[in-house]
């Protein structure tokens, strides 16, 4: 097969020492590089209250970067549907569309902030599959149910009284909205302008083969799995997705991409060092007291650290790809193999920017070779999906 796309998902991570402002701009120059570099997709994510990490507005940094770049896609990665309208979602990404039309991906996720009891089960697979790529135990967020700052942060996004429309119904007015068929249930039509006609992708992002697996499948939509939020149940996530699959209009197959967090440097030791900042930061989300600035690998080595916080963020670190180019693009391999991947997403925080950037574009440099090589390792593949 021929090498498949990367994308970029990008948090928009707040180093320690640094500002919100200076992340935003660094985000923008990674964009602009990674477009340079030739990835397919510059994603942003959607994350509140988070000291260490600015992604707060897709639709925001998306007008911004459209403007800063000319043909890579940018999209969302994914706006958080349970605290927001179909119809703002459909005319934010119709202005923007508006003004640059037919490079816009519309990433669509559940809420985040509201844990659920059914993450505690063990999922179908544990260790290794066939071709090595690690399936951890699935991670409990138990722990964090009825914590007063994810109630807080439900409370602040949400007006009083609100309730979350059904996640389906809410993706099938989006596309109605999209299409200009919508009709409420007393036949009212309503018109997005703009927003209506608009040329997007539709994506949906999910964490495993429930709701958002399901709604992409029989919607006929394109599919996000996250294997860097939740390597424990990406499996089943691909094979919830393609279960439910029905052909559209705008699509005949299934079409999935898959997460990876990553960390390339020139050396396996020199990411290793570059990714020491990693485990303290998802401690930090995991434990409600959201994401704090990333630290530098002398401030990471420095802070306390439990058996209890090992545990905590074992899964996250364990599937983290660190090291040389070779490395990871050899850890990308077999997770593409595993979960029969279209595209793959990559998310790479560092310290300092210039490493990151680094790490994009040794990455792209080795996949790039890997996909011309005759006879490569791509060139003697097929697609599973």
């Amino acid at each position: 097969m021929s090498g498949i796309p990367l994308g970029v998902l990008d948090l928009v991570p707040v180093p320690s020492g640094s500002t919100a402002a200076e992340a935003l701009h660094h985000s923008i120059d990674l964009a602009r590089q990674t477009e340079a570099f030739g990835y397919a997709r510059y994603w942003f994510a959607e994350h509140h209250l988070n000291p260490g990490v600015a992604g707060t507005s897709p639709a925001v940094l998306l007008a911004l970067t459209a403007s800063a770049t000319s043909t890579i896609r940018i999209g969302s990665g994914a706006v958080q549907l349970g605290h927001r309208t179909a119809l703002s979602t459909v005319e934010e990404f119709g202005l923007i569309d508006a003004l640059h039309p037919g490079r816009l991906d519309l990433g669509l996720g559940r809420s985040a902030g509201r844990p659920q009891p059914g993450a505690a089960q063990d999922p179908p697979f544990e260790g290794y599959t066939p071709n090595g790529l690690r399936i951890p135990a699935r991670f409990s967020f138990a722990h964090l149910l009825g914590h007063p700052q994810v109630a807080l942060q439900q409370k602040l996004l949400n007006l009083p009284g609100a309730q979350p429309q059904d996640y389906a119904e809410q993706i099938d007015d989006v596309l109605a909205l999209l299409r200009g068929d919508y009709r409420s249930p007393e036949g009212v039509e309503a018109h997005a302008v703009p927003g209506e006609g608009a040329d997007v992708q539709v994506w949906i992002l999910g964490s495993s083969g429930g709701v958002s697996a399901e709604t992409a499948g029989r919607g006929g939509l394109r599919f996000a799995a996250n294997y860097h939020v939740s390597p424990a149940s990406v499996l089943e996530a691909a094979e919830g997705y393609r279960a439910a699959f029905k052909p559209s209009a705008e699509l005949d197959r299934p079409y999935l991409t898959v997460s990876a967090d990553v960390v390339v440097a020139e050396d396996d030791a020199t990411a290793r060092e570059l990714a020491t900042g990693y485990a303290p930061w998802v401690r930090s989300i995991r434990t409600a007291e959201g994401a704090i600035p990333f630290p530098t690998p002398a401030e990471a080595r420095a802070l306390p650290w439990t058996e209890a916080d090992r545990e905590l963020v074992a899964d996250r670190v364990e599937t983290q790809f660190v090291g040389s180019a070779r490395t990871v693009a050899d850890h990308l391999e077999r997770l593409q193999e595993a979960t029969g991947a279209d595209e793959l997403l990559i998310t790479t925080i560092t310290h300092d920017h210039a490493d990151r950037v680094r790490s994009y574009r040794l990455l792209a440099e080795e996949w790039r070779s890997r996909r011309r090589a005759p006879g490569g390792r791509f060139s003697a593949r097929s697609r599973t999906s």
